[in-house]
């Protein structure tokens, strides 16, 4: 995967798999200590120690489609090679959470990608899941809270046009808000 948006899409349908109901995803960019943090967090099904444990192992996955899971071990090799890491804490029954940190500017950190277009296909792909995403770059947040929108549409589709287009321009507003010169 090239951009950080794509794993972060990765892990959001694990937690989906997982039978979540809630999902958060935080990425918080400090420019003045040069870190950037990634996590996703859900309440689904969650693992027990062994299972959170392979979890980095890229020959080892749930999935029945395919007997590889590369996505958290390549996360995981480019946190490192970054003078970061990656952390994995799950509770059967409760959820889990994955946390990723990198050096914000190390020359060989994968862009952080499309940011809103990712939310954006979690929210009108998983309409079930309560999806809240925290943006952060020092002091100044966004968030965004699918919840009490879902509530105001009184079960209108997120696909309506004008729904559609409603949610677009908050989260591409709300990421532009925070940092003026992110790139789409």
């Amino acid at each position: 995967m090239k951009e950080l948006s794509l794993h972060i899409l990765d892990i959001a349908e694990n937690s989906i798999a997982a039978n979540a109901k809630k999902i958060e995803i935080f990425v918080n960019e400090n420019t003045i200590n040069d870190r950037l943090m990634i996590c996703v967090k859900d309440n689904g099904k969650g693992m027990d120690e062994e299972a959170t444990k392979k979890i980095i192992d890229p020959f080892v996955t749930s999935r029945t489609t395919r007997k590889v899971g590369l996505g958290i071990p390549l996360l995981k090799a480019a946190a490192e090679m970054c003078n970061g890491n990656l952390t994995i804490e799950s509770e059967i029954n409760v959820g889990t959470t994955i946390q990723v940190s990198f050096q914000r500017s190390h020359i060989d950190r994968m862009p952080i990608g499309n940011l809103a277009q990712t939310i954006l296909h979690l929210v009108i792909g998983s309409p079930q899941i309560n999806w809240v995403f925290h943006y952060q770059v020092n002091e100044e947040e966004y968030i965004f809270d699918d919840m009490p929108i879902k509530n105001e549409l009184e079960g209108l589709s997120l696909t309506e046009p004008l729904v559609l287009a409603f949610l677009r321009e908050e989260i591409e507003s709300g990421i532009k808000n925070i940092r003026p010169e992110f790139e789409y």
